[in-house]
């Protein structure tokens, strides 16, 4: 039998932590092994108590959320999961960049929260397309194009900068992919509309984040975003 996801729980209202901490309990193969109140406070948890995913909140006081997550990804901790109530929220883009794996709204059902934090555990990234297009749009205004910029050229349109030189390494069809993650597609639904198969699919996702040196998906979706890669899979 597999071993439990040990999840710790970062959030400020002991409410919400409570509600979370019975919702997972209904579910097998998780079990929450902290709770803590703000992010100093998850660290310091983080010491004494194994973890594979953090739950954590954003707007927390002392040590916010993104500068816990920031350190807790620096040095190789477990995964971290957003989960809060603003879906237009700065700290929320701010903690993505930081190195958190998704985020989700605290309006989130239990199934859902549940099966997001599998994903987040699996190595993956979880992240709500309509969300991550208003948030990213929100706050990058101008690099999202209405069409992707020719490959050959060295920024995006209206992006003012310029463009990352690793996307200088991504093939055709790879940036045609990364196109179709940043709108937060999943693997199944890119080969469906490319006419590739799943594994195909897995190949080129694996390039990608191989070649950009990124972690998962969340990461390449900013990426995209910053350098106006976007529409590239839409227009070809």
């Amino acid at each position: 039998m597999a071993e439990a996801i040990r999840v710790l729980l970062a959030d400020d209202q002991e409410l919400v932590r409570t509600g979370v901490r019975l919702v997972l309990r209904r579910e097998r193969g998780i079990e929450v092994v902290g709770e803590a109140a703000d992010g100093q406070e998850a660290l310091e948890l983080l010491d004494e108590v194994a973890a594979d995913v953090v739950v954590m909140d954003v707007r927390m006081p002392g040590m916010d959320g993104i500068e816990a997550t920031r350190r807790i990804c620096a040095r190789g901790g477990p995964r971290v999961l957003i989960l809060t109530t603003f879906d237009l929220d700065e700290y929320v883009f701010g903690a993505i960049r930081a190195g958190a794996s998704g985020f989700l709204l605290k309006d989130t059902g239990p199934r859902s929260l549940a099966e997001a934090i599998r994903v987040v555990h699996a190595g993956e990234a979880i992240i709500a397309p309509s969300t991550t297009k208003r948030l990213i749009s929100h706050f990058l205004p101008d690099t999202v194009p209405d069409s992707g910029p020719d490959p050959g050229t060295d920024s995006g349109p209206g992006s003012g900068k310029a463009l990352d030189q690793r996307a200088g390494l991504l093939s055709r069809r790879e940036r045609e992919v990364l196109a179709e993650i940043a709108t937060g597609m999943s693997n199944a639904e890119i080969a469906a509309r490319m006419c590739l198969s799943e594994g195909t699919v897995r190949t080129h996702v694996s390039h990608i984040l191989a070649k950009l040196g990124l972690r998962d998906r969340v990461q390449v979706v900013v990426f995209a975003y910053e350098n106006g890669l976007i529409g590239l899979g839409r227009n070809a």
